[in-house]
């Protein structure tokens, strides 16, 4: 791996420790998300800005090692939620995660002027397909619930770059699309000019996708974003090229991270012998735990209900 320029060592271990913390601490979902958010708030409240910027700059991959639909997967996901909503209140906005209800944005937020609803996402690497049910934005639309602006943040490397529905259906119900890259822009023009100017600026990236005509194309709408936030002040240009920086240099961390996982797990099945390899094969493709559902399938009398 290249000599890294933007993101720092400390930033590095700052995600490996996060990566291990979430293991430990699930496996009563409602409990254990409220000590990610405690925890994440105490180490911004230490760390400071700092905090914000290192995990902004690598949350959007899901660790290769947690399981699908594991209590560490979901787990992860309320940590970017979390931390989505860390990085509203950092701008002065009074936000919350909610808990409560499936049928809801996971976070909302309220300032002065305005106030939203946001999602954050965060995906594998080896994801093969971008269906844009995963984006939610549809959902996110009915999820305002008076609110008028709505936002879904995802990892910059993983949304379309060409066509796409999202982006037309996003332009549609006044749904901003955004990216930890963009977010970091904001935090750190925070920090340069502060919380009114931030908001300010917040709040002509939210109106600008919001005006865009309805279209497919990529290009049309993240030209138009990016130039929304790149006009609003002469400060974000050099803020915007460090982000773009640090977004390259954090996909090279988390590449390495996932390619040295499975390097591991390669490495383990060769090492088994023929009798443990079956019987890892079978535990992976969960024979058994199927084998009990089925077998559980009964007549449920509903054609004796007469």
């Amino acid at each position: 791996m290249k000599k890294l320029e933007v993101l720092s060592n400390s930033a590095i271990a700052r995600r490996a420790y996060w990566i291990e913390e979430i293991v430990k601490i699930s496996g009563h979902f409602g409990e254990d998300s409220s000590k990610v958010r405690a925890e994440l708030n105490f180490e911004i409240e230490r760390d400071g800005v700092t905090a914000i910027m290192d995990h902004l700059r690598l949350c959007g991959s899901i660790p290769e090692h947690y399981g699908h639909d594991s209590s560490e997967e979901k787990l992860y996901s309320k940590y970017t939620d979390s931390l989505l909503a860390a990085a509203y209140q950092h701008i002065g906005l009074t936000s919350t995660v909610i808990e409560e209800r499936a049928d809801a944005a996971d976070v909302e937020a309220a300032g002065k002027d305005f106030s939203l609803v946001g999602d954050a996402k965060a995906f594998r690497l080896s994801r093969t397909a971008k269906n844009q049910k995963d984006f939610k934005i549809e959902a996110m639309d009915g999820w305002k619930r008076g609110k008028p602006h709505a936002m879904v943040v995802c990892p910059i490397y993983q949304l379309p770059a060409r066509t796409s529905q999202i982006y037309q259906q996003a332009i549609a119900r006044n749904v901003c699309i955004f990216s930890y890259s963009h977010l970091a822009v904001l935090t750190q023009f925070c920090e340069e000019l502060g919380k009114r100017f931030a908001q300010r600026l917040l709040f002509a990236t939210l109106k600008c996708a919001e005006n865009l005509n309805p279209t497919k194309d990529a290009v049309a709408y993240w030209t138009s974003v990016n130039r929304a936030m790149l006009e609003f002040h002469e400060a974000v240009g050099p803020l915007w090229r460090t982000e773009k920086l640090a977004m390259i240099e954090g996909l090279s961390v988390v590449k390495e991270e996932a390619l040295i996982y499975l390097s591991k797990e390669r490495e383990k099945i060769l090492r088994m012998s023929r009798e443990d390899a079956i019987k890892h094969l079978i535990e992976d493709r969960n024979i058994e735990g199927k084998e009990r559902m089925i077998q559980g399938v009964e007549d449920n009398g509903i054609l004796s209900m007469e």
